[in-house]
């Protein structure tokens, strides 16, 4: 299987990767679990990127 996903460099960019795998599904080129699985590999990275952002928040709150 070869997918494209969009560039995924802040956490609300997982919405347009979420919406690229739905479409995806939808025109038949993924099956609905290679949907899932890959959609399940976006909301990880995803909450990694937001661990890494609101970290970035509180160190620059903390003035560190």
């Amino acid at each position: 299987m070869a997918f494209s996903l969009p560039a995924m460099e802040s956490a609300i960019d997982a919405a347009s990767a979420a919406g690229a795998v739905l479409k995806a599904v939808a025109a038949g080129e993924l099956t609905p679990s290679e949907g899932t699985a890959i959609a399940g590999l976006v909301d990880t990275y995803r909450r990694t990127l937001e661990t890494q952002e609101f970290e970035a928040r509180i160190v620059a709150l903390e003035g560190k």
